[in-house]
């Protein structure tokens, strides 16, 4: 049985291949087209993932997409219907896209696989799952768990914004919804608008920016009672109630009324990134908290409807990586279980996997040495403590995309004449560590592409941790963003205790915990009343680069069972300063999606103020490389 699942037309399209239920490759169409987010129909993503699979798009059995547009267009029209003659400037703008394009969806998907050059697509039957299910379906069908809960939360599907469902064995049962306009993610995604990032990427900076908000202060209690009167009513079983008169995203072309909430809240819709107040802040942290609580009594319902003692995520809100390593420290399950591509191109994985199980009946692969318990009985000695083990999930580290050998890469240097130095493993680890040690900022291209948001070690841009510096080198002079966002530690698993706490292996990035108090520095007096770039330049521990501004870092531990040639890296780093832990953030600049090839990866490289970059067994120093002209321009913040 093999399948191709899709998702497209609304943001981050992918495609993924299954071939008897094991997912074969998967991979986000912006990657290709070097346009973040790309909606498109995703072309080259297909042809990557047949490519891949071996095998022609004549010999897949079923095509399925990942979401039901009628149902979707359903939700659109009473929604419309619900609140005429408001929201009639909206309608305009959607309804001719719907009526030339999503209502069509089977012709279009079929017409753009006959534009690919593809043969006989009519003979491929097609399948809609519903939104829900995909998602719930990417996150437990690859997680190690027989039986669990299923929590999805996002903005919305077609009429849900969460579910509670429970997994066990092949089968997948809703319990229970919560439907649009009441929606958690549109919820934050409001504040997300306010406070002056990009709706449907910029989340992951409002959750950056909450930890300068002072914790327990009056303004972030202040706005948390504002929230909890004014905005929403949040009950017991973690559902809440939008009060409509307070948002525009049903009726309007923007999420909220602009003047309405300036008067809630006191200010003014932030417009310049490069203004940062201290009430902006704290706005970002009350809703970060209200996000939190939300959550937690959602999980801790999911628990009580369906009586398991795991839990797996999927959906944009899972990508909270704070409110995900407050879930985990609740102990309200023995584990927990996100989906790595938790958003829309994660949709792509689930709805194959609904078609393999609940279509056509597949049986799940029993739990054998090369997929265990993501969080196993046995152990790892250890002098200081004991280790739970870990082994490979189905999603394989999430490695799922292009790789190139090392003719692919050589062929890709020589336009641009770029000069480089061949080493041999295990000597390549201990040079590029001795780089790092250094003080050089290193982009290291390895293996297979990750699925997903996170870089994870195969396209990473790596530096030093220990290097007071390095957060706001990184930000300026490499990534081009907002210096406020902190950067993620990789660490070996040995180590994960020891600077974390951690008690449950965290491979994907997707948890974010407290640094141990051992590696902390005392904050200075009247800390709280600091402006918020003076908060970033005081050295909170002793890896001040990956430790943010509360203390806390979204964690990625590192395992040979997912990716030895990165584990080896952080040994030799290890073994040179006696720190088994690297920055690592994504390969890519802002604005950019995460780079693919080789090709990439040098323009990336030079159009940057990166060091040295890693293409498998070469390396190029930037000082030996030939004059460049930068093909982008940044605007620095």
């Amino acid at each position: 049985m093999n399948i191709l699942g899709i998702s497209a037309f609304y943001h981050d399209s992918a495609a993924v291949f299954l071939e008897d239920g094991a997912i074969i490759a998967a991979a986000q169409e912006e990657r290709f087209t070097r346009k973040k987010q790309d909606a498109g129909f995703p072309s080259n993503a297909i042809q990557y993932v047949l490519g891949e699979s071996g095998y022609s798009l004549q010999q897949v059995d079923v095509i399925v997409f990942y979401d039901k547009p009628f149902l979707k267009l359903e939700r659109i029209l009473e929604s419309y219907l619900s609140y005429a003659p408001r929201g009639i400037c909206s309608f305009i703008a959607a309804m001719p896209v719907w009526l030339k394009e999503k209502m069509f969806l089977k012709r279009m998907i079929r017409q753009s696989l006959t534009e690919m050059g593809f043969e006989g697509v009519k003979k491929i039957p097609l399948l809609f799952p519903e939104h829900h299910l995909s998602h719930a379906a990417s996150a437990f069908y690859p997680s190690p768990f027989e039986e669990a809960a299923i929590l999805t939360i996002d903005g919305v599907g077609e009429w849900a914004t969460a579910s509670i469902s429970k997994g066990s064995g092949t089968q997948i049962t809703l319990i229970k919804e919560l439907n649009f306009p009441h929606s958690l993610g549109l919820l934050y995604s409001a504040f997300t608008y306010f406070l002056g990032f990009k709706v449907n990427s910029g989340e992951y900076k409002l959750m950056g920016l909450a930890p300068y908000g002072v914790s327990g202060s009056t303004r972030v209690k202040k706005f948390k009672e504002i929230i909890y009167t004014r905005l929403i009513k949040f009950y017991e079983d973690g559902s809440l109630w939008l009060n409509e008169s307070y948002f525009s995203y049903t009726t309007g072309l923007r999420m909220v009324p602009d003047k309405k909430w300036e008067t809630l809240f006191g200010f003014p819709r932030r417009n310049d990134e490069r203004d940062l107040r201290p009430e902006q802040a704290d706005l970002a942290l009350a809703i970060q908290e209200v996000t939190q609580e939300v959550v937690i009594k959602m999980a801790g319902h999911a628990r009580e409807l369906t009586g398991s003692d795991y839990l797996c995520m999927a959906g944009g809100v899972a990508l909270n990586c704070v409110a995900n390593g407050q879930l985990q420290r609740e102990n309200i399950f023995s584990d927990i279980y996100i989906q790595p591509a938790s958003g829309d191109a994660g949709g792509a994985l689930g709805a194959a996997l609904a078609a393999y199980y609940l279509s056509f009946e597949g049986n799940r692969r029993p739990k054998t040495d090369s997929v265990k318990p993501h969080l196993c009985g046995s152990t790892r000695n250890s002098e200081t403590a004991t280790f739970p083990s870990l082994v490979m999930d189905e999603m394989q580290g999430s490695y799922l995309g292009p790789s190139y050998n090392k003719e692919s890469i050589r062929k890709a240097l020589k336009p641009y004449a770029g000069v480089y130095t061949e080493y041999t493993r295990p000597v390549l680890y201990e040079v590029v560590a001795g780089h790092i040690k250094d003080g050089a900022v290193v982009g290291w291209f390895q293996g297979r592409m990750e699925f997903g948001p996170r870089a994870l070690g195969a396209r990473s841009i790596i530096a030093d941790p220990r290097q007071s510096d390095m957060q706001i080198k990184l930000n300026l002079k490499i990534k081009y963003r907002e210096s406020f966002r902190p950067f993620a530690p990789s660490v070996l698993w040995e180590d994960a205790q020891e600077y974390f706490g951690l008690k449950h292996p965290s491979p994907y990035m997707l948890q974010v915990y407290p640094v141990s108090e051992e590696h902390r520095n005392e904050l200075p007096a009247g800390f709280d009343s600091f402006d918020l770039r003076d908060k970033l330049a005081v050295e909170r521990s002793d890896v001040p680069a990956i430790t943010h501004i509360d203390f806390s870092a979204r964690v990625q531990t590192v395992h040979p069972e997912f990716n030895a040639d990165y584990t080896s890296l952080l040994q030799a780093f290890k073994n040179k300063t006696g720190l088994g832990m690297l920055i690592n953030t994504s390969f890519n600049v802002r604005g950019e999606p995460i780079v693919c090839s080789p090709a990439d990866a040098y323009e990336c490289f030079m159009d940057t103020e990166m060091d040295v970059l890693v293409l498998d067994e070469y390396v190029l120093l930037k000082s030996e490389q030939p004059k460049w002209v930068k093909k982008r321009i940044f605007e620095k913040d």
